[in-house]
């Protein structure tokens, strides 16, 4: 998630000052996603420091508001314009998790795959059971929030369809079958080239 792209596209609205950037920000993810004022002026900083946006002079309550430029308001257009491009390889901390136990001589690998589906369970029960309080779901605020926590509720839908896809592939396999021990091979110098991951 590109809080730049995000923060860029708020001030692409009016000029804001850092808190109320992040106000701004958390109204419209439903505080999914947590700033802190830190990120929010290192964020703007930079996107100074890239033409992006300019900072203003303070007001008498000492806020600095920071206004997009031309150049900002180009690369919101971009941004919002673009799909996401998510890379083929995974950073998904289940996955790696599921599989590097599997591969580990003596690990309960079912003993892992059964917490972690309790785990997301709560979080899914927890999902379908939040309101974002004091808002309309019909307005604006509360679609957003609802936009995102749906978007919650069906990744840990996912998540639970693959740990039962995962418990039925490992239920073939005998648990001594699965270990694979440390490799005396010197591993080569430079970059390891990964399995494509089929498209």
């Amino acid at each position: 998630m590109s809080v730049r792209q995000s923060l860029l596209a708020i001030l692409d609205q009016g000029p804001c000052y850092g808190y109320q950037l992040r106000a701004e920000f958390d109204r419209r993810t439903g505080s999914t996603w947590p700033l802190n004022v830190g990120q929010i002026y290192n964020t703007l900083e930079r996107l100074e420091r890239d033409g992006l946006v300019a900072r203003g002079e303070a007001d008498p309550q000492g806020h600095v508001y920071w206004q997009i430029t031309d150049a900002g308001s180009a690369e919101v257009a971009r941004w919002l314009s673009s799909p996401v491009v998510r890379t083929q390889a995974t950073r998904d901390e289940v996955a790696i998790k599921l599989a590097v136990a599997a591969t580990l001589p003596g690990v309960d690998v079912a003993g892992v795959i059964r917490a972690q589906r309790t785990a997301s369970m709560q979080q899914l029960e927890s999902l379908r059971r939040a309101e974002y309080a004091g808002s309309d779901p019909e307005g604006p605020q509360g679609l957003a929030w609802s936009l995102v926590a749906d978007s919650m509720i069906f990744a840990a839908e996912a998540e639970l369809r693959w740990l039962d896809h995962a418990e039925q592939r490992l239920a073939g396999h005998p648990d001594h079958a699965m270990g694979l021990e440390l490799t005396a091979e010197r591993p080569k110098r430079g970059r390891p080239i990964g399995r494509p991951i089929p498209a």
